[in-house]
């Protein structure tokens, strides 16, 4: 049976990830090494110069074996699969993020940075993000099949599955749209905004994001601003079409 491996950058305990492990089950055998804290928006860093803590975690899912990591989701898949697996995951899966990861956001990403830590290894990656905080039911209903189709559709070098889904009902979502273009323009435009004065003269600043639905006809998106599923394939760095 493939080994696949599921990690996040919310953390261990987060129930996006517990929802993944649970369909990706159906696939092969899960492994998880997963944060042991929030680690949102940490991109594809990895720890170089510090040392990583590792401990079993008992998870809620029988059959499963976790880890906790105390690097970044970008660690969780080099020590996953370099270190605490007994070989080389087949297939390594992102997420389940709150939150979408689309457009210019994915270079923020730690679920991004994650699976790009996979594709970088030469490992099949998939990440995964949804809006929904309460209602998972678009989730649910097109997790399984996607997950299915992109599990057999083989990737080049450095180039990941980028998939998100749309926070709505699943009577307003309109399907899927794959092979997507990754979007120029952002859910958020962000700016800074001073929110306390600090001796000698300091300022503390905090980011300050207006939202937006200005999105190419065709991106990704696009297509979550009218309730679609986005489907998308997205390069590594250095990788070029």
């Amino acid at each position: 049976m493939s080994l696949i491996l599921v990690t996040n950058d919310d953390g261990i305990d987060s129930d996006g990830l517990l929802r993944l492990v649970r369909a990706a089950k159906e696939f092969g055998e899960v492994w998880v090494v997963a944060p042991d804290g929030q680690r949102s928006a940490s991109s594809h860093s990895i720890n170089i110069r510090n040392s990583m803590d590792i401990y079993p975690h008992a998870y809620p899912e029988e059959g499963v074996k976790a880890f906790t990591c105390s690097g970044t989701p970008g660690d969780c898949v080099r020590v996953g699969g370099l270190f605490v697996m007994p070989e080389k995951p087949a297939l390594v899966l992102s997420g389940i993020n709150f939150g979408y990861n689309s457009a210019t956001d994915i270079q923020y990403s730690g679920t991004c940075g994650a699976a790009f830590e996979a594709a970088f290894q030469g490992w099949h990656a998939i990440a995964l993000s949804e809006q929904a905080v309460e209602c998972h039911e678009v989730t649910d209903r097109y997790l399984p099949e996607l997950l299915r189709e992109l599990i057999d559709t083989p990737l080049e070098y450095g180039r990941i599955h980028n998939v998100n889904f749309p926070g709505c009902l699943l009577s307003e979502c309109n399907g899927v749209l794959r092979n997507l273009t990754v979007s120029r323009s952002e859910f958020y435009t962000d700016a800074y905004k001073e929110v306390e004065k600090l001796p000698n003269g300091g300022v503390r600043v905090a980011v300050d994001g207006q939202y937006s639905e200005q999105a190419e006809e065709g991106s990704d998106m696009y297509a979550l601003i009218h309730k679609y599923v986005s489907v998308s394939v997205v390069n590594n760095v250095g990788i070029t079409e």
